[in-house]
């Protein structure tokens, strides 16, 4: 029986915080990874309980490399959340992708390097499949709110995570055009990749604010001009999350890739599994490490 669905979003840039909700309170959540990147933001829109996290912290004050998102991932579990929408504001790479239009990812490409990526990485190892990052279900989801909304989109697309914090250089942008790749942007990996792992269902929501450095009319990225767009994009960004709080649960997640992945993942011998190391991991993958 599937248990009780709650969504949880994370914000990206130029979006800190939600507006219009009731019951909203700031709570502070202490993980086994150390300290998620703000406290959560838990608040009411009518009956539906949503969980709310600033990837940046409010002010953004983190850079995409410091990102806790171990525990960022692990303070959402904790509190209950089955389901998240991720928010992340990007660069274009093709051109019928403007600022302002939004893209509903379906694929990743993991350019980063300096990031924990995994909550296995010590005494028990687990192999989760990546092949599908994405839920259908609540990506069906943010197309319906989208459309409802009139907000141009694109439903599918991959996103290719650099290290940052510095934009593209001109040879960088050109490369990943000719992989194909739609977006760029610095903060959905390890994310994607942690969520599955702690079987929560995610759906990436890309904003465009600039077309990276390839673009002749736009030669560099200027972060005063990426801020408008920043601006104009998290108004239709909030109100896009309220349409899914309204309608999430209508969308079929019943063969989601992440519902029970940790089932067929996990490598190491139940002898070898250390208890201080089970005792960590307990808020992720507390379901299928209490079996014997």
């Amino acid at each position: 029986m599937m248990k009780k669905r709650k969504l949880g979003i994370i914000g990206g840039s130029g979006l800190y915080k939600m507006e219009g909700f009731t019951k909203a309170k700031w709570k502070k959540i202490k993980t086994p990874w150390g300290k998620p990147s703000d406290e959560i933001l838990i608040a009411n829109l009518g009956k539906e309980e949503i969980f709310f996290l600033p990837r940046h912290s409010r002010g953004h004050k983190i850079s995409p490399s410091n990102i806790n998102f171990r525990a960022n991932i692990d303070a959402m579990k904790q509190l209950g959340v089955t389901d998240i929408i991720s928010v992340s504001a990007v660069g274009s790479l093709k051109e019928n992708l403007e600022p302002g239009k939004f893209v509903i990812v379906d694929q990743f490409i993991d350019r980063t390097f300096s990031r924990i990526k995994t909550f296995f990485n010590e005494d028990i190892v687990a192999h989760v499949s990546m092949a599908k990052p994405t839920s259908e279900g609540l990506s069906k989801c943010c197309e319906a709110a989208l459309k409802k909304l009139n907000i141009k989109y694109q439903f599918g697309g991959t996103y290719v995570v650099m290290e940052g914090p510095q934009f593209s250089t001109l040879a960088e942008s050109n490369l990943y055009r000719e992989w194909g790749a739609d977006v760029i942007g610095m903060t959905n990996m390890p994310e994607a990749k942690l969520a599955r792992e702690a079987e929560i269902r995610y759906s990436a929501i890309a904003m465009v604010t600039d077309y990276d450095c390839w673009h002749p009319d736009h030669e560099e990225v200027d972060v005063s001009v990426v801020v408008k767009t920043l601006m104009k994009n998290a108004a239709n960004a909030q109100n896009m999350i309220k349409e899914i709080i309204k309608t999430f649960k209508n969308f079929s997640v019943e063969k989601d890739p992440a519902n029970d992945c940790l089932d067929v993942a996990i490598i190491t011998d139940p002898k070898l599994r250390p208890t201080k190391t089970i005792r960590k991991l307990k808020n992720i993958a507390g379901r299928v490490l209490k079996k014997k």
